[in-house]
């Protein structure tokens, strides 16, 4: 049988306040009938207010309240029945078992854990995870939902619920270890272009979206966004890491700063002899490039030295 057969809503045509209504009634015309009854047979007329109450127990337990975005499960003798999704005030029949859910979205933030990306290098990483219940049948039958009891030092038990939240948060640690394992943390080599987890961006997180909805839909959970929201290499080398990082920045800088020097000096050679300013013999041109260099290359600002001598003094 299909998902979406046992997901069907089941339309709530009982109005409640009908019911009330009759529920009244039927208390109001109880008392004059049981003594019309006793009058002729007393026996009868106990019997008769024996049933008659239980009839008005059993009607008064079928009232029920659904709130926006709150479905019930109806479920008859263990057969699923129907959910009631509708808003309102309803009466259903008092012998069928309910089971709340809320539809709501629902947020969890997954802190963040240590795993290895595609390199081997030891990362923590978390995500933040929106969801709420879509199949309420699988909500409710696909999974075991418990509660879980631990034990203190002192030997105080103490039981706490699980519900959902349990689920989505083992299975969130799953998918976020899947993910990340898939793609390195960044790159080491600054030319290639290999997605990371770094610079991937909403391709990653759409990533993690798929694998989330493919593991939480066995509990008729939709997946409504999922998002990395920590991100750091792990603090055994995040030290060591960051020189590489630091060495990375420095080796760009200083490519862009002789670059820069070269394309000056040629410039400036160029002009020199284009304006016919002076005219450099070899050896000359190499010492002023090497001036140049160093000038433009220095981390410092170089100390000028006036030459009061001739040209070659």
């Amino acid at each position: 049988m299909e998902s979406k057969e046992f997901n069907r809503p089941m339309k709530a045509c009982n109005n409640g306040f009908l019911h009330l209504f009759i529920n009244l009634a039927m208390l109001i015309a109880i008392v004059p009938l049981t003594m019309l009854i006793v009058e002729g047979n007393e026996g009868l007329g106990i019997l008769f207010c024996i049933v008659a109450s239980i009839c008005y127990v059993l009607h008064l337990i079928g009232f029920m309240i659904i709130q926006p975005n709150i479905a019930r499960v109806l479920i008859f003798f263990g057969k699923y029945r129907g959910t009631v999704t509708d808003n309102g005030f309803f009466w259903v029949n008092p012998f069928y078992g309910t089971r709340k859910l809320s539809l709501r979205a629902r947020n969890m933030d997954v802190p963040p854990i240590k795993v290895n990306d595609k390199n081997g290098n030891p990362i923590m990483i978390g995500l933040v995870l929106v969801w709420k219940i879509k199949d309420t049948y699988k909500a409710c039958f696909d999974i075991e939902v418990g509660s879980t009891t631990t034990v203190d030092k002192d030997g105080n038990k103490t039981t706490q619920s699980n519900g959902y939240d349990n689920f989505v948060n083992v299975q969130s640690d799953a998918a976020l270890r899947k993910v990340a394992g898939l793609y390195a943390y960044d790159n080491i080599d600054n030319h290639s272009e290999e997605m990371t987890l770094r610079s991937g961006g909403e391709e990653i997180n759409d990533r993690l979206e798929n694998e989330l909805r493919s593991r939480l839909e066995i509990a008729g959970i939709e997946v409504v966004e999922a998002r990395i929201n920590y991100l750091a290499y792990a603090a055994e080398i995040a030290s060591v890491m960051l020189r590489r990082q630091q060495a990375d920045a420095i080796i760009s800088a200083r490519e862009k700063i002789v670059e820069g020097a070269v394309s000056m000096v040629d410039l400036a050679l160029k002009k020199l002899s284009a304006d016919g300013i002076v005219e450099l013999d070899e050896e000359r041109k190499a010492a002023m490039v090497s001036n140049l260099l160093v000038v433009l290359c220095a981390d410092e600002s170089a100390s000028p030295v006036i030459n009061t001598g001739t040209l070659y003094n």
